[in-house]
């Protein structure tokens, strides 16, 4: 999954706004009781970022 398209399911989800702030103040035990941006930033894929993201979230299958 491309960086950007990452982003773009974020904003469906999430809205641009609160998106932006779950990246920067969610920590998420899946990514290592990191946010979004740390994992991104340590060189987590956007996958793997965006599956810990669904399952912190239960979003539905259809944004998986």
């Amino acid at each position: 999954m491309r960086l950007t398209v990452f982003w773009q399911r974020m904003y469906e989800q999430f809205g641009e706004a609160y998106a932006q702030s779950l990246a920067k103040d969610y920590v998420i035990e899946g990514l290592g009781s990191r946010t979004v941006e740390g994992a991104l930033a340590d060189g987590a894929s956007a996958k793997e970022v965006w599956r810990a993201v669904c399952d912190a979230f239960d979003l539905p299958a259809a944004a998986r």
